[in-house]
């Protein structure tokens, strides 16, 4: 074969370089568009966005602290031992209606008639006042304050008065279930003189004649605010 002159396998090859320059451009545009695998970069999360596998992605939020939740249930259901319904101790499932519990009947009278007043209303509602607690013996009350420092230490107070301090074993407080309960009165019981005392109580209620005209006082963070604690 007759190879062609220099001058000819020059053009050519400058012909050919562009060409071949372009297809392989072409070729590279088409399989980025088609996302080709191997050309995929690993993705990298940003620093807020990182999650373990399985984990929920959303930021963590703190633990609350012991002043932001109350206990499951008050300190006082969790305790019973010798003592019995003579001391206040409350059989379960027993109402503000209940004249043959001591821890109902032996409630200051005026607190008593404006739970059953308030009671007999939210019934209308579909709602029952449980009666978790109400009047208890100092003996009753020393019981639940050793039980309650065994289990919060420093923080008991918060939680359990002295039996010379509590608004319980003077008759002066009840303390009401379940949740529905305790939310018709935060919302109605202003009507009825019943308050909200502390805001880590939502189940302890006492009474406050003028709260129908003036509304509830302002509530204590909890019974450790309370003046008459200190005593």
């Amino acid at each position: 074969m007759t190879r062609p002159p220099p001058s000819a396998r020059t053009s050519t090859l400058r012909f050919r370089k562009p060409l071949v320059i372009g297809l392989v451009a072409v070729l590279a545009a088409i399989v980025v568009a088609l996302g080709h695998p191997l050309l995929k970069a690993s993705p990298t999360p940003s620093s807020d966005s990182a999650a373990t596998p399985g984990q929920d992605s959303s930021p963590l939020l703190p633990a609350p602290s012991l002043s932001d939740r109350p206990p499951s249930h008050a300190p006082h259901r969790e305790s019973r031992g010798a003592l019995d319904e003579t001391d206040g101790v409350v059989p379960d499932g027993a109402t503000v209606l209940d004249d043959a519990v001591p821890a109902v009947a032996n409630l200051d009278a005026e607190l008593l008639d404006a739970l059953r007043r308030a009671a007999r209303d939210a019934a209308a509602d579909g709602v029952t006042f449980t009666a978790n607690s109400g009047w208890r013996s100092a003996a009753y009350q020393k019981e639940l304050l050793r039980k309650a420092v065994a289990q919060y230490g420093s923080e008991a107070a918060r939680w359990v008065a002295t039996a010379t301090t509590s608004p319980h074993v003077s008759g002066d407080a009840v303390d009401i279930g379940p949740d529905r309960a305790t939310d018709w009165l935060s919302e109605h019981g202003s009507a009825y003189g019943l308050c909200r005392i502390y805001r880590n109580e939502p189940w302890h209620f006492e009474l406050r004649t003028d709260a129908a005209d003036r509304g509830c006082p302002r509530m204590y963070a909890d019974p450790t605010q309370d003046p008459r604690m200190r005593q």
